[in-house]
C-alpha cells in the first residue's frame, strides 16, 4: 500500500520559446516516463507497518501524458499477509487517473488497485481476499493537499468492509537547499462489524533531502492511535504482541531516473 502521497506527483515541463515579435510564452506540456527504486528501514502505509517493522525494497514506474492523464505501477516487499496466515510477500499497486487545474486549484481523480498475487488470505477463517480497489480524489491549494479514498470492495482482507474510506491531509514545504518538509494527518474509517476496533488515525512528519542526480533521502516520524489488539504481529507463540502502528522513525533512500 503505498501512500500516492509521495510517491507519485505529475510533472509538467515548461520551456521558453522566442516568437517573431521577440515575445516569450510557455511551451506545451510534455509527456514523461520515469522510474524509481529504493529501500526503507520499514514500509509504513497509512501509519501501519506492512513489513513487520523490518526493512523493505521498493520500486515503480510512472507515465504522465501531456493531457493530464497518468498511469503507474509500484511494488514493495511485505510481511503482513504471511503473518496473517496468507502467502503473498509482495504488494503491487496499479493506478491511473487524470490531473488538471482550474485557476490556482489542482485536482486529481483516479483508481488504485492493490494486488497481492496468490495471497490466499480468503482461506483464513474470518478474512477475505487481500486484493483491494479504491477510487480517490484530491484537491491541492498552494502547498496543501486533501485526498479522499473509498474502497469498492473489502479493504485489505477485512470481511464486510466495502465502502471503507481514508481521508488524508498533507502539505509540502520547500525549505531551500534541496530540503522539504511534509506534515501529514490521516483518518482510516473501516466499515463493518469491526469498525470500532479497526478505525484509527495516523500522522507523520517527513524531512526530505534531494541529493541530486535523481537520488534523495527521507526521514519520517510516523505513528497512529491504532489499537494493539487490531494491528499487531506475534514474533512467536509465547511472545507478546508487537504493535504495527506504534510511533517510530523510518528512513528511506530512493533513486529516480
Amino acid at each position: 500500500m503505498k501512500k500516492i502521497i509521495s510517491p507519485l506527483m505529475f510533472a509538467m515541463s515548461l520551456a521558453v520559446a522566442g516568437s517573431a515579435l521577440a515575445q516569450t510564452a510557455p511551451a506545451a506540456p510534455e509527456s514523461t516516463l520515469s522510474f524509481n527504486v529504493g529501500a526503507v528501514s520499514e514500509y509504513r502505509y497509512r501509519g501501519l507497518s506492512q513489513s513487520r517493522l523490518d526493512p523493505a525494497l521498493q520500486g515503480g514506474a510512472d507515465y504522465a501524458d501531456k493531457s493530464g492523464a497518468y498511469i503507474g505501477v509500484w511494488g514493495s516487499s511485505i510481511k503482513w499477509i504471511k503473518d496473517a496466515g496468507g502467502k503473498a510477500q509482495t504488494e503491487v499497486d496499479i493506478y491511473g487517473g487524470y490531473k488538471f487545474t482550474v485557476g490556482d486549484i489542482g485536482y486529481d481523480l483516479g483508481f488504485l488497485r492493490y494486488e497481492y498475487s496468490g495471497n490466499a488470505l480468503g482461506s483464513v477463517t474470518g478474512l477475505a481476499n487481500a486484493n483491494t480497489n479504491e477510487l480517490y480524489g484530491a484537491v491541492t491549494v498552494g502547498p496543501t493537499t486533501v485526498k479522499y479514498s473509498r474502497s469498492t470492495g473489502n479493504l485489505f482482507g477485512t470481511v464486510g468492509s466495502k465502502g471503507s474510506t481514508y481521508l488524508d491531509f498533507s502539505a509540502t514545504f520547500d525549505l531551500g537547499d534541496g530540503y522539504s518538509f511534509v506534515p501529514h494527518l490521516g483518518y482510516q474509517n473501516v466499515k463493518g462489524s469491526s469498525s470500532s476496533l479497526l478505525t484509527y488515525m495516523d500522522y507523520s512528519l517527513t524531512l526530505g533531502k534531494d541529493l541530486g542526480n535523481g537520488l534523495s533521502v527521507t526521514a519520517a516520524l510516523i505513528g497512529t492511535d491504532a489499537k494493539t489488539d487490531a494491528y499487531y504481529y506475534t514474533p512467536s507463540p509465547s511472545a507478546a504482541h508487537k504493535q504495527l502502528g506504534k510511533a517510530g522513525l523510518v528512513v528511506g533512500l530512493k533513486y529516480a531516473f
